[in-house]
């Protein structure tokens, strides 16, 4: 398998679980915290509802980028078929934009900023979300510059 499929095949399966994950939440479940609350803090240092109205949409933009990601690295040839050339030309682009934006936030987040240093937050942020953000977005670049398929 080439570079451009493992790439696509690695910003696929983060975005995906990430948009199960949404869904799950979506259920009114908030494992892995004990509570909303808990649960609100930790993945987004505010509290925000984590209602089906403000989780489905995002698992939903998850899902879209995750295909879009497969579409053009060759793994969802149906897809990318049916997918218009722009949506293949820049889908994993914007991807990768949006993934390297909350990336570099993370980095301003890591320095204490706007967050407390301790918090589930910052330490999730420092081993999880921020690295994971930041290896994305080269990866979705890696797709985005691939052959089209």
């Amino acid at each position: 398998m080439n570079r451009h499929r493992t790439a696509a095949l690695a910003v696929a399966g983060v975005l995906a679980a990430d948009g199960l994950l949404h869904v799950y939440w979506a259920t009114g479940s908030t494992w892995p915290a004990p509570d909303a609350a808990s649960l609100s803090h930790a993945v987004l240092n505010a509290e925000v509802p984590f209602t089906p109205r403000v989780v489905l949409p995002l698992a939903a933009l998850l899902f879209s980028g995750a295909t879009v990601v497969l579409a053009r690295g060759g793994l969802l040839d149906g897809a990318a078929r049916r997918l218009p050339g722009v949506v293949l030309r820049w889908g994993p682009r914007a991807v990768a934009g949006g993934l390297l934006a909350r990336g570099l936030a993370g980095l301003v987040w890591a320095s204490g900023t706007g967050t407390e240093p301790g918090s589930a937050f910052h330490r999730l942020n420092l081993v999880l979300y921020t690295p994971l953000c930041l290896v994305g977005a080269a990866a979705a670049l890696t797709v985005a510059r691939g052959p089209r398929r």
